[in-house]
């Protein structure tokens, strides 16, 4: 495949490694908002707040003017937390309507509930050439080149091919799939599940327990993927079963993180204070809950994580203890 100029668009810790991923083969500037941070990261070659001891390369373009990254990129790709995502591609289509859109953004948009693509759809149409990249991937290890594989997934299966084969590396292996629904689904409840095996690990449940809640909770996953439209055999794969596992059980999960913190008796605010990174799973569980009780899904794991998260009166153990009284079910 051809070299081709790609623009991403988010600074954040993927963001920056999705760029030194792609620049080796393609042409790459990377867009943050902050300009002074940008001009740090142009200064010292690197990105110390998100991605400390990484070097970035001479041939990485660095800027925070939108419209110059937009301009002449033959592929989009946004990188912005969700909560940004609109915003993002709204302005995209401003600057240069029509270029192919990939975004790696994961969750549910808080207030309507929408997964990325429906916001997607909402600027640009729902014939618009784009899709998710998404997939067992953390930042710290795809900037250092460690093996990688993920999915990107599209409505039009070609688009999901081409666009898979171009950005393809040796160690960033990129896998086609035509269920849009099912794997941005994975991505979104993996987030809040990766919490609920936080809490289960710091209050010291022990492995047998965590294998039980990745099973379950992929369980949960599936029923509310299919509901959506989803396949099932999307969740066997890497943007579900191996997303799950890999935000549940690595220690470089900022949602896990926030479990593990909450099993420590620490409030919400103080976590997220600490953490200074978004973990998605938090505005999502919500979204998640309203989401299953429109479309009549169960899904106790989760209703779990959202009332610990936002009931002040249900700790850690009692939230355990009601998951623990439910009734045995058919598996």
């Amino acid at each position: 495949m051809s070299p081709v100029r790609i623009a991403v668009f988010g600074a954040g810790a993927w963001g920056t490694a999705l760029a030194l991923a792609f620049c080796a083969k393609h042409r790459v500037v990377l867009w943050g908002r902050d300009p002074e941070h940008m001009r740090t990261l142009a200064e010292s070659r690197s990105n110390a707040r998100y991605l400390p001891g990484v070097p970035l390369p001479g041939e990485l373009e660095l800027t925070a003017d939108f419209g110059a990254a937009a301009r002449e990129a033959d592929l989009h790709l946004v990188v912005t937390p969700l909560a940004g995502l609109r915003a993002a591609v709204n302005d995209l289509h401003r600057f240069q309507p029509g270029t192919p859109l990939i975004w790696a953004c994961k969750g549910l948009e808080a207030g309507t509930g929408k997964l990325p693509h429906e916001i997607v759809a909402d600027a640009l149409g729902p014939d618009a050439a784009c899709g998710v990249l998404t997939g067992p991937s953390f930042a710290a290890e795809v900037a250092r080149a460690m093996p990688t594989a993920v999915t990107l997934a599209a409505t039009d299966p070609a688009f999901a091919k081409h666009w898979g084969q171009t950005l393809h590396q040796p160690r960033f292996r990129i896998y086609a799939n035509s269920d849009l629904p099912g794997a941005e689904i994975g991505a979104a409840v993996k987030n809040v599940l990766a919490i609920a095996a936080g809490v289960s690990d710091g209050m010291g449940f022990g492995l047998n327990a965590r294998a039980a809640l990745i099973t379950r909770g992929l369980a949960e996953i599936a029923r509310l993927a299919e509901a959506l439209g989803g396949r099932a055999e999307t969740l066997m794969g890497l943007a579900g079963m191996g997303d799950l596992i890999l935000t549940c059980t690595g220690d470089l999960s900022r949602n896990r993180r926030v479990g593990l913190a909450l099993a420590q008796g620490k409030t919400l605010n103080e976590i997220l204070g600490e953490l200074g990174h978004v973990a998605e799973g938090v505005p999502t569980a919500r979204e998640v809950v309203k989401l299953a009780a429109r479309h009549d899904v169960r899904m106790p794991l989760c209703e779990a994580v959202d009332a610990l998260l936002h009931s002040p009166r249900l700790g850690p153990r009692e939230v355990v203890e009601q998951l623990l009284s439910r009734e045995p079910k058919h598996e």
